[in-house]
């Protein structure tokens, strides 16, 4: 008889060779979880190459999701329930699954062949190896199982393959009583012009559902609804929330919204999402080269409009001295950099936040912008909006740092009223008086002159400007006054930060955990399990890493020692400590990996002193 668990949460890793369809499977599994009103978060990993080698470790595609009835802030570090499809996924996940944890082996996938190409002994199936106190194994031969539901369909071997993944999500969606309606749904609509297709993927799904239901003594769990705040939900993942919070500042702001990309991973479906959305008056352009993207946003930029441009580290080398350009023509740009391993190519596909240098410091001459970090997939639409508020009303470039972890990655998001988003005011010339293109207001800011306007022509271009007059100067003292004020108007910008406040613990303690981006959620599981330890931790987490928030002193001076997990070889700590006098303490990890809460909270008791 079949036992019934209840869990408040659940870990699952998906894996398998590039083709096996796991990023589907995955994603799938994560719609149908969302729908069911869990709260979730996500973590694809892709093989950093294209057409990655069939069969090996550095080819294994991984999907993995923790789900739950309680809240959750990381997609977890040791899956309850590991799909191998074959030895390779094997291989490289089982070390991660937890001791009595859930693992389905495609049989097929352990033949010699495979165990050939995964560099293991062809001699033993490691299946016959694993010791059944450790772990709960169902060996399922899904190649063959799917091969038979589908033999009458006029289909290739390869083409009935492909929808093994199907079989495998069918019979996880058993085990944790997911409803199949939402991917029967989702494959209707991809292949209604496959009537073939579209039946094996049915028939494949439905097979892994059923197959659960034929086997004995086995265990299903069950997952309570989590207790969200109330609203209206949907899943969203980081580039998507991203591209909608573009596309909500140019409503907000009553401009056309202008992007301009190259494609670059992981950076390029912001492009695609956006290219969807020509019914907000979204205009997209896939420019030849980073360079030509930039420009031409800065191009969009003078001629009015929202102007966005979005790459990852290396475009972003390319795109310096466009970015300085805009600082001098002080014009409303938005640069993204969704961060991935370097230098160079690097890991393209794996996530790291070694841009944060590159952001404050990466142009020649004096050239401040205002730099900006999402701390998760939802917050994207926060950080896009805020700033695209900060370019248009301080007329100045910013750059947003997101990185492959946060715009691939899913979690819930509430939607927001439009009531209550900000208003984005951009300071166009009120014809009060003569018209001087560099003449500012208060804060500094210049205004804002569109082409065609009668009695507004002004210089552009990347020489030097004359204060007020905007006319090209060498003037040694004006040059040096032109920095200064280009610096202390992106001061200023700091300002309309509120103030900074901590995500948790007391005002005052033993350490702080100071973070920024897509550290966020780790940090706060460990910081949150040893606060009911009784420790004096604290944790904030910087969303302007340049300029800071004003009260960021009064929250550092107020804990004795100060730890910075960062994936990066200590960037922002280094940055910390040229600005404060505090003890701070670097974790770094440079694995194109993120961190497990486990890491952070050792890291913790360790300078704490337990």
């Amino acid at each position: 008889m079949t036992q019934e668990e209840k869990r408040s949460k659940v870990t699952i890793h998906f894996a398998g060779d590039s083709g096996d369809g796991i990023q589907l499977a995955g994603s799938q599994f994560t719609l149908t979880t969302a729908l069911q009103g869990n709260d979730l978060s996500t973590f694809p990993d892709f093989p950093a190459e294209i057409r990655a080698p069939i069969g090996t470790v550095a080819g294994v595609s991984g999907f993995q999701i923790n789900f739950g009835s309680e809240e959750i802030n990381t997609p977890g570090s040791h899956p309850d329930v590991l799909v191998a499809m074959n030895a390779a996924a094997f291989k490289k996940n089982l070390p991660d699954l937890k001791k009595g944890g859930i693992l389905i082996a495609n049989e097929a996938g352990f033949d010699k062949r495979n165990l050939r190409l995964a560099h293991m002994d062809e001699s033993i199936n490691p299946l016959d190896e694993l010791a059944t106190n450790e772990y709960q194994l169902y060996r399922v031969d899904i190649t063959k199982l799917n091969r038979e539901a589908l033999q009458d369909l006029d289909l290739g071997l390869k083409e009935k393959d492909r929808s093994r993944n199907m079989f495998a999500l069918g019979f996880v969606y058993w085990l944790f009583h997911r409803n199949l309606d939402p991917t029967l749904q989702f494959l209707t609509a991809k292949f209604q012009s496959q009537p073939l297709v579209l039946e094996a993927n049915i028939r494949a799904l439905k097979k892994g559902y059923h197959y659960g239901e034929t086997i004995e003594a086995i265990k299903r769990y069950q997952v309570e609804r989590a207790r969200l705040s109330p609203g209206t939900y949907r899943n969203i993942v980081g580039n998507q929330a991203l591209g909608m919070g573009l596309i909500a500042a140019a409503e907000k702001s009553g401009l056309k919204l202008f992007y301009a990309g190259y494609p670059i991973t992981p950076a390029s479906d912001i492009l695609h999402f956006l290219s969807r959305h020509k019914n907000f008056g979204v205009k997209t352009f896939q420019a030849e080269d980073e360079i030509a993207a930039v420009t031409a946003a800065i191009g969009a930029a003078f001629g009015g409009s929202l102007a966005v441009t979005a790459t990852s580290g290396p475009g972003m080398a390319l795109k310096g001295e466009a970015l300085g350009l805009a600082v001098m023509l002080e014009l409303p740009l938005v640069v993204v950099n969704v961060q991935r391993g370097g230098p160079s190519t690097g890991l393209p596909t794996k996530t790291e936040q070694a841009d944060l240098f590159q952001a404050i410091y990466g142009r020649n001459g004096e050239a401040p912008i205002p730099v900006l970090a999402a701390h998760s997939p939802s917050d994207c639409f926060d950080v896009a909006l805020e700033a695209c508020k900060i370019a248009v009303e301080h007329m100045t470039p910013v750059i947003v740092l997101s990185d492959g972890y946060i715009a691939n990655g899913a979690e819930p998001w509430r939607f927001p009223q439009k009531e209550s988003l900000s208003p984005i005011r951009p300071p166009y010339f009120d014809g009060k008086e003569p018209y001087l293109p560099y003449q500012r207001n208060e804060k500094l800011v210049r205004s804002w002159a569109l082409p065609g306007q009668e009695g507004l022509e002004h210089r552009v271009g990347g020489l030097e400007k004359e204060a007020e007059t905007g006319n090209v100067s060498y003037d040694p003292e004006n040059h040096e006054r032109m920095v200064k004020v280009r610096a202390e108007k992106i001061a200023n910008v700091a300002y309309s930060f509120p103030d900074l406040a901590l995500v948790q613990g007391a005002k005052r303690g033993k350490v702080l955990v100071v973070g920024w981006g897509s550290t966020f959620g780790s940090i706060k599981v460990a910081v949150r399990n040893l606060i009911a330890e009784g420790k004096e931790v604290g944790q904030v987490h910087l969303r302007h890493l340049f300029p800071f928030a004003q009260n960021l002193p009064e929250i550092i001076g107020s804990y004795e020692k100060i730890l910075v997990p960062e994936l990066n070889n200590g960037q922002l700590s280094k940055l910390l400590k040229q600005e404060f006098k505090a003890e701070v303490i670097a974790l770094n990890k440079i694995q194109g990996r993120p961190f497990s809460a486990h890491e952070i909270e050792d890291k913790i008791k360790e300078v704490y002193g337990t």
